[in-house]
């Protein structure tokens, strides 16, 4: 298994469907992470401002959308682009070692 310190394998990245989110439960912290203008990207599967889960909802040009309210948060840097949201969300550092893809969420990017 493909290791690196502080990081955590969620999933192949051929598991990935591109700008399809994939909610993985790391240590108690759920986590989005999405494929997307060739990149993967891991972002806090909790709106700031609902509570609702992030990888329920639309990916679009490196932002994911809430399903309920309709707001957008940035893949790279986890800011709101729209109302309700006005809190970020974080975002956290992916490695692709091969085909895997790691998460470390003991650190936010």
């Amino acid at each position: 298994m493909t290791t690196a310190p502080g990081f955590v394998r969620v999933c192949a990245v051929t598991e990935l469907e591109d700008d399809t989110p994939k909610r993985v439960d790391l240590d108690g912290t759920a986590v989005s992470v999405v494929r997307t203008a060739g990149e993967v990207f891991a972002i806090n599967d909790m709106c700031s401002h609902a509570n609702v889960s992030l990888s329920e909802g639309e990916v679009e040009d490196c932002q994911i959308e809430c399903w309920l309210h309709g707001s957008s948060f940035d893949l790279r840097t986890g800011k709101p682009s729209g109302l309700p949201a006005t809190r970020p969300v974080p975002v956290y550092p992916v490695k692709i070692i091969g085909d895997d893809v790691l998460v470390s969420v003991t650190q936010e990017s």
